[in-house]
């Protein structure tokens, strides 16, 4: 799910006057901007000096914020405007380190030549050896071409660069992995799986990144076909696990049973068509789909879902309902029926405003703001490095969203994405299922 395009830190001095800070805080929430973090710097007798974080869609919703903090007058100044984003891009987020401490001869020998060589036979002779005496089973690589960078579009794989980098610090932050960015500079499938293909030798899993549909369907189910290590597209299967988690929760919190609901999907795309696989494959035995394109709602039917033939008619028939379209206010609140549970989880503004869908009857309802593919791609990866399994599985997912759901407290839809436990969880049950089917 896309988040909000714009964030920038406004410095702004008010004065020690009773109430300035809320008129601050409400000028700033009613040109529309979220606030972040905020930060006193400085107190002194008659002001205080504080760092606000403020996230807006655009520039012209940022223009509307500093406009209103300007003509505020009384004792509120804004000083200066920043963009840490860019200044914490600046140089790249990742770098290679080595693992060796190389400060003599003797380290030399040993690392590189002529000790190297022992190493090169030993594996030449075993090449499963190289998931012991070399990295390849602890890296996974980032592959985008760029065709579907967060609700940017198709921007190219450059342009890319920074959300593969940040895939590749999540990896390393929670769960130790080597991820590294590949940017192709192609979009046809052919020669997108190609070049995978060639380079996989390098690397224990594969996480297809930001690649568009339709052509993201036919590049992850041939390489998963063609290759023997781990291959996931995370636009698809990532926020799939999270949403089935947090429909777990939000379930538990309404007293749906799951299983035995009927569940409609709003949007068909990438990360349409896999929430209803995932659905299907956690035991859900009525998923309906609604779209607008012929097409996707026949890969529906191919999956075992049912087609609606409205959003009226899925709006009627189902008990839980996810949207993904990117459509704001696409769902009307006298479509709303009485005890539904609704995500409606497009950002950063919903199909449904949760307080409408809950005035209008809805037993839960809830946004995307916490939906989040951290909370899956790292511990799913772990899992299946650990087990050295050669595919990634439905049965694997569905675990990794029972494990985050049991993670989350009581009230809360998915858990703190920062909570390591979280991915150590996920790791567990993903390597738990890969041990079952070993020894089944």
């Amino acid at each position: 799910m896309a988040e909000r395009n714009i964030m920038r830190t406004l410095m702004i001095e008010t004065s020690s006057v009773p109430g300035n800070l809320g008129r601050l805080a409400t000028a700033i929430g009613l040109s529309g901007a979220d606030i972040g973090e905020i930060e006193t710097v400085q107190v002194g007798p008659v002001s205080t000096m504080r760092k606000f974080v403020v996230h807006c869609d655009d520039e012209d919703q940022l223009q509307e914020v500093l406009n209103e903090i300007q003509g505020l007058g009384g004792g509120i100044q804004l000083h200066a405007v920043s963009d840490d984003v860019l200044r914490a891009h600046e140089g790249g987020k990742i770098h290679m380190t080595s693992r060796m401490d190389i400060r003599s001869l003797s380290d030399l020998r040993r690392v590189y030549t002529p000790g190297v060589a022992d190493v090169c036979r030993v594996i030449q002779k075993e090449p499963e050896k190289a998931q012991i005496y070399t990295s390849i089973g602890n890296t996974v690589a980032i592959v985008t071409d760029g065709s579907a960078i967060l609700g940017l579009g198709d921007i190219g794989s450059v342009a890319g660069m920074p959300v593969m980098e940040g895939k590749a610090a999540l990896f390393d932050r929670f769960v130790g992995i080597s991820g590294v960015p590949i940017l192709l500079d192609t979009k046809d499938p052919d020669e997108i799986v190609r070049t995978v293909k060639h380079i996989a030798p390098g690397f224990g899993g594969i996480l297809l990144e930001d690649i568009g549909s339709p052509h993201c369907f036919e590049v992850e189910d041939r390489l998963k076909q063609e290759l023997e290590i781990p291959v996931m597209h995370d636009d698809q299967h990532g926020t799939a696990v999270v949403t089935l988690a947090a429909v777990i929760s939000a379930c538990k919190s309404a007293g749906v049973n799951l299983r035995d609901a009927e569940v409609g999907q709003i949007g068909l795309g990438a990360a349409g068509l896999a929430i209803c696989r995932m659905f299907m494959a956690y035991g859900v035995k009525k998923v309906h789909g609604a779209d607008t394109s012929d097409i996707a709602k026949q890969r529906l039917v191919q999956y075992g879902g049912c087609p609606a033939e409205s959003l009226d008619e899925l709006m009627q028939r189902c008990d839980i309902v996810v949207a993904t379209t990117g459509v704001s206010g696409l769902i009307k609140p006298e479509q709303v029926r009485p005890g539904q549970v609704i995500l409606a989880l497009s950002n950063p503004r919903p199909e449904i405003e949760p307080e409408l869908a809950l005035e209008a009857g809805a037993a839960y309802a809830a946004d995307g703001r916490s939906v989040n593919n951290v909370l899956g791609f790292p511990g799913i990866f772990r899992g299946v490095l650990n087990a050295r399994a050669k595919s990634i599985t439905h049965p694997m997912l569905v675990a990794a969203a029972d494990a985050i759901a049991k993670c989350t407290k009581k009230g809360e839809l998915v858990p703190h994405p920062l909570n390591p436990k979280v991915h150590e969880a996920v790791a567990q049950a993903v390597e738990s299922v890969v041990t079952q089917v070993h020894h089944a």
